[in-house]
């Protein structure tokens, strides 16, 4: 068994987790110079490429149980590593909100209950979301998602910019949710915030993991079904 691979998700997914959330607990909302909702899209879109492209050849840079398990439902992933797989995510995404925890407590006023880039819905919707949107626009936008990666990484599309469309459809997909959810379609992303804050964000987590699981599996395969039958594995 090569470990190198269950490593490297984990890193890529603690840099998702890091990077991504870190933009909204440390950088959206500074004074003056924040960089808002576009900029935490973007970052996550960006924790995404830089990793493609660092551990793509190594991992396949899932970082992402849903992407996991939307890869096996579109014929492209062994049933046999899906566990080792979600395991490394989450213990990366874990990893990645401890650094931020360790850096963000630091500055005056610091308060994990008010969020910590958590997922939520209801009145922990950053727009007063309700379950059933919450629900739907996790399920939809994970289902794109995954459609995005099957045919960006297909070997009939164009070589080398897979993760150029894979990012930015990760960035499209914030700009879209994060009033609606703080934006998961990723249970290892959702998981590592929620362990810090606890409470709501703890009971409101299985939303987080169901949705973008169902998201992922049904992306995964559509694809497989109208894509081409060259398949890259």
């Amino acid at each position: 068994m090569d470990f190198r691979k269950y490593v490297a998700e984990a890193i890529g997914t603690a840099w998702l987790t890091f990077g991504g959330c870190g933009a909204a607990v440390i950088a959206a909302g500074f004074p003056d110079v924040g960089i808002g909702l576009l900029g935490v899209s973007l970052a996550f879109g960006l924790t995404v490429v830089t990793m493609a492209y660092a551990i793509g050849h190594i991992s396949g840079c899932h970082l992402n149980p849903a992407v996991t398990v939307g890869l096996f439902a579109g014929g492209r992933f062994p049933a046999g590593q899906i566990a080792p797989y979600i395991v490394s995510q989450v213990l990366g995404a874990i990893a990645g909100a401890g650094v931020l925890y360790a850096i963000a407590s630091g500055a005056p006023g610091f308060d994990v209950a008010a969020g910590f880039a958590s997922n939520g819905y209801g009145e922990h919707s950053p727009g007063g979301y309700s379950l059933t949107s919450a629900l739907i626009a996790e399920v939809v936008l994970t289902a794109v998602f995954l459609f995005v990666i099957m045919g960006a990484t297909h070997g009939k599309a164009p070589a080398g910019f897979a993760p150029l469309a894979i990012g930015l459809a990760l960035t499209l997909i914030h700009l879209i949710s994060i009033p609606v959810t703080n934006t998961s379609v990723n249970p290892a992303r959702s998981t590592g915030p929620a362990l810090f804050v606890g409470g709501w964000a703890l009971s409101q987590l299985w939303l987080f993991w169901v949705a973008p699981l169902i998201g992922g599996a049904l992306g995964g395969v559509v694809y497989r079904w109208i894509g081409p039958n060259r398949e890259t594995p």
